[in-house]
């Protein structure tokens, strides 16, 4: 059955239809499917197969992209509620877009993929200043601080990654957090995430995904 189930939601999936995707999986449950099998065997497979598609083909349909994303974590999260044990998230990221951007699909995308992938993460909305990044990312005991700009000038100014950078810096936190970027800019200039004093960048929200999955799993094995 689990075969069957797999076909059926990867099409629905692919087809960006998120009604198809919900009746699948709540046919699979009807038929004895467990939401963990559901989550593990079913929806993040296809997460991180859409993570190696655009690995292949960076100029994939990224309206497509963005469907597939908010589809796996609204499945997760509705399965989640009917998981026999409480999860064990792999950890937190707090995410926002820079000060004076507004700008938010990218960041919708890397949101739905982290939830997808067992990674709570706290939405701080658009246009956050500096400091709130660094401060709920204390409050909530992340582990990533992650920044969206999609604007040169929201990218490199100083109310943005630089900003939080010298917070981290003056409070002493540079090790107990990573920062990553992505956007546009960061797009046109590869190296641009060093300037600003990010550790990490990502062309794409599928990528970033996958990014700050590897940056925690790294941090969890460094505190073991």
């Amino acid at each position: 059955m689990i075969d069957n189930v797999i076909k059926a939601y990867n099409e629905a999936v692919f087809e960006t239809d998120k009604e198809a995707a919900f009746e699948v999986v709540n046919n699979a449950l009807a038929q004895g499917l467990s939401a963990e099998d559901v989550v593990f065997r079913v929806v993040i497979p296809a997460v991180e197969q859409m993570m190696a598609n655009i690995t292949r083909d960076p100029d994939a349909n990224l309206a497509q992209h963005f469907m597939t994303a908010q589809i796996a974590a609204e499945v997760t999260e509705k399965m989640l509620l009917k998981f026999r044990h409480p999860p064990e998230m792999i950890g937190r990221v707090v995410i926002g877009t820079a000060a004076g951007d507004l700008h938010s699909l990218g960041k919708r995308i890397v949101m739905g993929c982290l939830k997808a992938l067992m990674v709570d993460v706290v939405d701080l909305g658009v246009n956050v200043p500096a400091e709130r990044f660094v401060d709920q990312a204390i409050a909530l005991e992340a582990q990533v601080i992650a920044i969206s700009a999609m604007m040169v000038h929201t990218a490199t100014g100083e109310n943005g990654c630089r900003r939080v950078r010298q917070i981290l810096r003056e409070r002493g936190l540079e090790d107990r957090f990573r920062l990553v970027v992505g956007g546009a800019p960061y797009r046109f200039d590869n190296e641009l995430y060093t300037s600003v004093g990010a550790d990490g960048w990502a062309s794409d929200g599928i990528s970033a995904g996958k990014m700050i999955v590897d940056l925690i799993k790294s941090m969890n094995k460094e505190s073991a």
